[in-house]
């Protein structure tokens, strides 16, 4: 039988988005790290839509549970990387909305994500 690897695009993880990312419960952790796997082989993860004045290019996850919402947002602006720009816990129940102070953040680390990729050698990119 012959099988043909699927290369993994990298998974960068920009600001405090892996450490945040590592306080939530591990069910999440579990769900969002297959999610992630997908989108690195480029297939498109069940739980991932457009995020909201960001394009079809930034993508969040959602899980939820007793305690709140888990959100992880990631960009798939680059052909070649994936970046996960934020992951933050929504414990509001009032209106879906990804708070202001949130939405600024992944615009700043959208930017570094930008001048990341910018700066990788051309060996790294696919």
């Amino acid at each position: 039988m012959i099988r043909r690897t699927v290369p993994l695009r990298p998974l960068f993880w920009v600001g405090s988005s892996k450490r945040d990312y590592g306080h939530f419960p591990i069910h999440v952790q579990n769900q969002f790290g297959f999610e992630l796997f997908l989108a690195q082989t480029g297939q498109h993860p069940p739980s991932a839509k457009p995020l909201k004045g960001f394009g079809a290019r930034v993508l969040e996850l959602t899980d939820e549970d007793d305690h709140g919402t888990y959100r992880t947002i990631y960009s798939l602006q680059f052909r070649d990387s994936i970046y996960v720009l934020h992951a933050f816990q929504k414990k509001s129940k009032r209106g879906i909305e990804t708070p202001k102070r949130d939405l600024e953040l992944i615009r700043q680390r959208l930017k570094a994500a930008e001048e990341h990729h910018a700066e990788l050698p051309k060996e790294e990119k696919l």
